[in-house]
């Protein structure tokens, strides 16, 4: 996050000479990291509520559990993509992503 970057800068300013930054600067933006955090943190229960694994944040990675001839198998999405279009088993993660038309 840019505001967790910016709050450990001004940390280390502060901690140094002070910069002429005070410690309400560090805290206002420590309230804002948690604010987004908390934030995150319940986009993340609504989407894993809805059945759909969050795996990665920040790569936007998530998968969509289905089954395939009884067995459970994951179609996968990340960020970037305009829909899914592919599939991995439960064992085997991004690496193993195969086409949709193989499922």
């Amino acid at each position: 996050m840019e505001a967790a970057a910016k709050l450990e800068q001004i940390r280390r300013v502060v901690a140094g000479n002070g910069g002429g930054l005070s410690t309400s600067d560090a805290q206002e933006l420590q309230d804002r990291v948690d604010e987004r955090t908390a934030e995150v943190a319940g986009c993340v229960k609504a989407i894993t509520e809805l059945g759909v694994q969050v795996k990665d944040l920040d790569r936007g990675l998530v998968d969509f559990p289905s089954l395939r001839e009884g067995e459970e198998v994951l179609l996968c999405w990340h960020v970037g993509e305009d829909e899914i279009r592919y599939w991995h088993g439960a064992d085997e993660g991004f690496a193993g992503r195969k086409p949709l038309a193989e499922l």
